[in-house]
């Protein structure tokens, strides 16, 4: 082993042992080894910062973006609608949701589809009382099974791709995933529909979210002339925003004022009074066709500049006693008031005649110039920030349209998967689906910064020859190992690696080191390759080696330890699974 070799090894060794040790963010420790890569002179200071402009790093970037459009479109709780009512129990509610997040994690980014899931997840919970402890976490592994099925679906399968173009001169396709991964999906599918009483159920810790209760705000909204429910009742226009709302008062005619009942038949320009939380009065607005009456007053903002806000009226508020509509908020201070929360006390009038009190909640919409200084004039506090939909429904199919058509190009061999995915981002942004500030916050810089740091110290593993090294090593452990076995072996590896280097790392790192070891077997490097992608892919033991686990573990309320119970029958199917598939699908010895 030469000097440049051992300095590489050390350098990934000390590494995964920052990565373990956990004191420090995952990104930071990966930023300190590409840097120490460069004093030590392992990597060269012209290719140290090449990880950046990685294909790997674009397609991560622009996943997530195409995700986080759909989820705020909607689109997704809108298609789930229909199975609601059959989702009573957890046993079915665990086998739609899984099955769900499952079939998205083959099209597209899966730390995306989890993340479009799990507000539903959320509503089931909060609707039928089933702990969401039970739901998250087999979602969170379902979804890094369907990853395994397409070349998007998961970091591992791109990372894989670019390393067999560089051995072979061919990259996997889109679907060369598609036979092992289907099995492994389908019977992981199975486990996890059956086993969800594995996890402990847990009482995740209350956040902003919940410091509201659900009839906490109350807005006021119009039915016009093309609103479908124009002529249905009352009980039907809940039932449209999934019951989350309730219809308090109807006003008919300007002055005749009703207590809503389920019967009440609605007529085209009532005003109603609609009770809950800001997520299912949007629902209710977007489904129903209805217009806040707040909105029609406000000022008007593109997608970049629009700012709503909820603000608490404090004891040395001028607009305290001052009835809403005399304040002229719009035309003096630039905003309007969508919704209003009296300490879940029922409002009854119309909001541009009530006169504000001490500690009333108010969402207010307007600019990110106006709303400031609003804020501060009117003497009203900020709330900690939390994610507002009323005012800002962006309900379409056009990002998933888009995400279709680039998936169907990509699939087609028109244009390659970096492309397509930073096309469809480029072109929802154009759309203005998303505001570029939406855009920067959905991408979390924390993981692009550890691929992009990870990249080029792995590849100082190659560069040194340590690849070579190391697959003589496991060349002289397999001797005599069947091929199968072999495959056991380098999966295992994988696996076990993966909790402690993050599954892209342990790609980067393993999967030239695979390559290797099939020449050296006199093999082909094809079913290692896959080994590698599905042993790095299946993290389901920690919540650190994968986001999907990372993202679920606050909300659900898991602790480090709940994840092997079902995690640990789960690796064991996909190995036992997945192993023997790769051997029949990429067979070992060279055709």
């Amino acid at each position: 082993m030469t000097l440049d070799q051992a300095l590489a090894f050390g350098l990934v060794g000390l590494t995964v042992a920052g990565f373990a040790w956990g004191r420090l963010p995952y990104d930071l420790v990966a930023l300190v080894g590409l840097l120490a890569g460069m004093v030590l002179g392992i990597v060269p200071v012209k290719s140290a910062f090449s990880g950046f402009s990685d294909d790997v790093v674009v397609i991560v970037v622009g996943a997530l973006l195409v995700s986080a459009a759909i989820s705020r479109s909607g689109v997704v709780e809108d298609i789930m609608r229909p199975v609601m009512p059959f989702m009573r129990t957890a046993q079915r509610q665990v086998t739609v949701l899984v099955g769900a997040v499952t079939l998205l994690s083959m099209i597209t980014k899966n730390v995306g589809a989890l993340a479009m899931f799990m507000p539903v997840a959320a509503q089931v919970s909060r609707k039928n009382g089933t702990s969401i402890s039970q739901l998250l976490m087999p979602m969170a592994f379902g979804s890094l099974i369907g990853g395994l099925v397409t070349l998007v679906g998961t970091s591992p399968n791109i990372i894989v791709s670019k390393i067999r173009q560089d051995v072979t001169g061919e990259p996997f396709r889109m679907f060369d995933y598609a036979p092992v991964g289907l099995g492994v999906a389908l019977t992981g599918f199975v486990f996890l529909s059956l086993a969800s009483n594995l996890i402990p159920k847990r009482r995740p810790a209350g956040g902003a979210d919940e410091a509201f209760a659900l009839d906490a705000y109350t807005a006021e909204a119009e039915l016009g002339t093309g609103s479908p429910y124009a002529g249905r009742t009352v009980a039907e226009l809940e039932q449209a925003a999934d019951n989350d709302i309730a219809v308090r008062t109807v006003i008919r005619e300007r002055f005749r004022r009703m207590d809503a009942s389920p019967d009440m038949v609605l007529r085209a320009g009532d005003t109603l009074l609609l009770g809950g939380e800001p997520e299912g009065i949007e629902r209710a607005v977007a489904r129903a066709g209805l217009a806040l009456t707040g909105e029609g007053v406000a000022p008007r903002g593109d997608v970049e500049t629009e700012s709503v806000v909820e603000g608490v009226v404090t004891p040395q508020s001028p607009a305290i006693g001052s009835r809403i509509d005399r304040l002229a908020l719009p035309s003096a201070h630039g905003v309007s008031v969508l919704a209003v929360s009296r300490g879940g006390e029922p409002i009854r009038r119309r909001l541009q005649t009530l006169r504000l009190r001490e500690g009333d909640v108010l969402v207010l919409k307007g600019t990110s110039e106006t709303v400031p200084p609003a804020l501060a004039a009117l003497r009203v506090l900020p709330l900690a920030e939390r994610s507002i939909a009323l005012g800002r429904s962006r309900r379409s199919f056009l990002p998933l349209g888009v995400l279709l058509v680039a998936m169907v190009l990509t699939a087609l061999g028109v244009i390659s998967a970096v492309a397509a995915f930073f096309g469809a981002a480029v072109v929802l942004l154009m759309l203005r689906v998303m505001s570029m500030r939406e855009a920067y916050e959905t991408v979390e810089a924390s993981v692009i910064v550890l691929l992009a740091a990870l990249i080029p110290l792995s590849e100082a593993i190659q560069t040194t020859g340590g690849t070579d090294v190391i697959a003589g090593w496991l060349s002289h452990l397999v001797q005599g190992f069947s091929p199968l076995a072999s495959l056991f072996v380098v999966t295992v590896l994988a696996m076990a690696v993966t909790p402690f280097l993050n599954n892209a790392a342990t790609v980067l790192m393993l999967g030239p080191i695979a390559a290797s070891l099939a020449t050296r077997l006199g093999l082909s490097p094809d079913p290692f390759l896959m080994a590698v992608a599905i042993g790095a892919a299946c993290d389901f033991l920690t919540p650190i080696g994968h986001q999907c686990n990372t993202i679920v573990m606050a909300p659900g309320g898991y602790r480090f330890g709940d994840y092997w119970r079902l995690g640990l029958p789960l690796s064991l199917i996909v190995l036992f699974v997945g192993v023997p598939l790769i051997s029949v699908f990429w067979p070992v010895v060279p055709g």
